[in-house]
C-alpha cells in the first residue's frame, strides 16, 4: 500500500473532491492498493439529500473523484469525465465510513475505462464504469479554455 501525493496539481488547484482546502469539498485522499486506488470518507450531513443520506450527485461525484485518481495513480495521468454509467445499490448513510475503489479495466494512451466500488460496512452502494478521455497539453488546454496549469502538464499524455 502506498499513499499517492496529496496535492500533485499544486496547492491552488481548485477540486471540490481533493483539494485539502476546498471550504466545502471531500478533501479526499487516497492510497495504492496493488491494481486498486483506494480512499475513505465519511459524509457529513452537509451532504444530505433526503435526511441520513447522502444526495445521489454528491455519491456520484465521489465515484467520479475515485475513477479520476485511479487514471492518476495507475496511469500517471490526468483524463477529463467523458462518460459514465453508476448503478445506486442502496442508499450512502451520513456519518458513515464509505470505501471507494478504482481499478481500470483497459485503455489506450488516449482512452481509459476505469471501474468503481463504493461501499459501507462491506456493503456495496454503487458500481459504475467510467471513461476518461487522456488529452495531451493543447487538448487540455482546449478545453480549459486556457493555459494548463505548469503543475498539471506532466500527466499529459504526449503529443501525437
Amino acid at each position: 500500500m502506498a499513499d499517492l501525493e496529496p496535492n500533485p496539481f499544486g496547492p491552488d488547484q481548485p477540486c471540490f473532491g481533493c483539494n485539502p482546502d476546498h471550504p466545502i469539498g471531500f478533501h479526499l485522499r487516497f492510497v495504492r492498493e496493488g491494481d486498486e486506488v483506494v480512499t475513505r470518507f465519511t459524509p457529513g450531513e452537509q451532504y444530505q439529500g433526503p435526511p441520513g443520506i447522502m444526495h445521489g450527485g454528491l455519491v456520484t461525484t465521489l465515484a467520479d473523484e475515485v475513477a479520476a485518481w485511479a487514471v492518476i495513480g495507475l496511469l500517471d495521468r490526468f483524463g477529463f469525465t467523458a462518460s459514465l454509467q453508476v448503478r445506486l445499490h442502496g442508499p450512502v448513510r451520513i456519518g458513515v465510513e464509505v470505501e471507494g475503489r478504482g481499478s481500470i479495466t483497459r485503455h489506450t494512451s488516449r482512452v481509459a475505462h476505469v471501474a468503481v466500488r463504493l461501499a459501507q460496512g462491506g456493503v456495496d452502494t454503487l458500481s459504475g464504469e467510467f471513461v476518461f478521455a487522456i488529452l495531451d497539453q493543447a487538448g487540455a488546454e482546449r478545453l480549459l479554455g486556457g493555459p494548463l496549469p505548469e503543475a498539471w502538464r506532466r500527466f499529459s499524455r504526449p503529443p501525437t
